[in-house]
């Protein structure tokens, strides 16, 4: 990885300043302030640059994962992400405590090695470190983001869901040159109605301030960087972007709801509902950007893998056109109309429900494309074993990582790992179900994943209208030359969009 990519710079000068400086930092934490790992935690890795610890946690994640597995005798291993202990787990027996053990933190341990997405502090001013949430609000995000989902708010919404996914799919159907990146157009759709559902509707109605927010989100995104994650105290340029896109961000939103209470307007949205609680700008605009931040990265990049697979497997795409086909007919039978049309009028329960074969198929997205790993942090205050001697912990304040490759593409649970097969969850087959924890994209018990719900809709929506309207479809590169799906990049940190860029041609359907 380049070293201005590391730091989050735009350019190379910079990038030796902040080096320097990071250096003599560094140098402070190793010598002063960096404690030592205990002699019962895991071996500790020798692959790791000086005072710095593993970038290459950073840069080459699933590789490094790999290598330090491959030399561990029973797969766990011990390294320094900048002043952060970090202990790298693999196996079934870890596995399984890393998921089920109650002190080992969630959002402890995806806010400090994640990045996380902006908060609040009481002042109403926003910050653009990565902090642990203040006492109360996962409760408060919980609650109201399950009242958003399993109430009526969510039904209420979708004639307007699928009027957004509607105009779309219509504008790239009017398309004279009938190809799109899907990672763009597909994207966007998603960005829309993940708005629309976790936010309001001023800003999911209007393309402009759309296309503004969502610059502002992707330049958040991207500061994550290696080093104002393992130093997120460091004024790295990065972390001064962050702050301000998420400063206008947070000013987008007051003005909208300083806007509804001067001029008395409601809207029926979930900004409107968080204000009818009584709940303050705090909660509110921290639960929003929270909710987009969730909702977005994950579930937009998904769902336009969704088209580029069935763009290359005529089998489960006409298994999905049946599907779609079928929906419509038992809630709208009038054959006069476009299947499209028909679509429209499919309830949500029907949205929620009968679409298994398209669930199939975004389960496979998702066993593929949910790289990186997952964190935790030992809250405990005294050590966690990992064996029933003791003799190997993860320390007091240490974190937790467990690279999700370990068990999405472990050869001794999926047949034909790097390929997209819906067929291997079909009963009989159930790969998924070899082993305790084989498949985690929905999260597991103890930490389930609230937006499922959302996820799966917006995703059969998407699809539906996708297969009922075009048909014809192959995946090309930028010259317009046929192409397969681009391999998937392991060493990602999260589901992502593919490089080289992979576009779609379609045709509209006869029908």
């Amino acid at each position: 990885m380049a070293l201005d990519a590391v730091l989050g710079l735009n350019s190379p000068v910079l990038g030796v300043a902040f080096v320097f400086l990071a250096l003599l930092a560094t140098a402070y934490v190793f010598l002063f302030a960096r404690p030592s790992l205990p002699k019962n935690a895991p071996p500790l890795v020798t692959e790791a640059w000086p005072l710095i610890g593993s970038m290459q946690f950073f840069t080459q994640r699933w590789d490094f994962f790999r290598r330090q597995m491959a030399h561990s005798p029973n797969g766990n291993f011990s390294f320094w992400a900048g002043d952060k202990p970090v202990i790298g787990l693999s196996g079934d027996e870890s596995r399984r405590i890393f998921f089920e053990h109650r002190h080992l933190g969630f959002s402890e341990g995806y806010g400090a090695l994640l990045g996380g997405s902006p908060k609040i502090n009481k002042n109403n001013e926003l910050l653009a470190e990565a902090q642990e949430q203040e006492d109360g609000f996962g409760a408060y995000f919980a609650k109201r983001l399950g009242a958003m989902l399993k109430g009526p708010i969510l039904a209420k919404g979708l004639p307007e869901l699928l009027q957004d996914v509607r105009s779309k799919i219509d504008k790239l159907a009017d398309q004279e040159d009938k190809v799109t990146d899907p990672f763009d157009s597909i994207y966007r759709i998603v960005f829309q109605i993940t708005m629309r559902t976790v936010a309001c509707n001023e800003i999911a109605g209007d393309e402009l301030l759309l296309e503004k927010v969502l610059k502002l989100y992707e330049t958040i995104e991207s500061t994550a960087t290696p080093l104002s994650i393992m130093y997120n105290w460091m004024p790295v340029p990065a972390r001064f972007r962050r702050t301000y896109a998420g400063a206008r961000l947070y000013m987008i939103f007051k003005s909208i709801i300083d806007t509804r209470a001067k001029e008395g307007r409601r809207e029926d949205d979930t900004l409107q509902y968080l204000i009818d609680q009584g709940d303050d700008i705090t909660k509110i605009i921290t639960f929003v950007l929270g909710a987009l931040f969730a909702g977005q990265l994950n579930s937009g990049v998904n769902a336009a893998w969704m088209i580029v697979y069935l763009s290359n497997n005529q089998h489960w795409l006409q298994l999905a056109r049946e599907e779609v086909q079928a929906v419509a007919d038992r809630h709208c039978p009038d054959s006069s109309l476009a299947l499209v049309d028909r679509l429209m009028q499919v309830p949500i329960e029907a949205w929620e429900s009968e679409f298994p074969t398209i669930d199939l198929c975004l389960k496979e997205t998702i066993r593929m494309q949910l790289a990186g790993s997952a964190f935790r942090k030992n809250i405990s205050g005294r050590p966690i074993p990992l064996n029933k001697d003791g003799t190997e912990v993860i320390p007091p304040d240490a974190y937790a990582a467990f690279a999700v490759a370990d068990i999405h593409y472990n050869p001794e649970i999926y047949t034909d790992h790097n390929t997209w097969d819906p067929s291997r969850y079909l009963p009989g087959r159930e790969e998924d179900k070899k082993k305790q924890f084989g498949w985690i994209g929905w999260g597991v018990s103890r930490h389930p994943c609230l937006g499922m719900r959302f996820a799966k809709l917006e995703n059969n929506i998407i699809t539906a209208f996708w297969v009922a309207q075009f048909e014809g479809m192959e995946t090309v590169d930028s010259q317009g030359k046929k192409m397969a799906p681009p391999s998937v990049n392991q060493n990602a940190h999260s589901a992502h969009k593919p490089n080289p860029r992979v576009f779609v041609n379609y045709k509209l359907r006869n029908a």
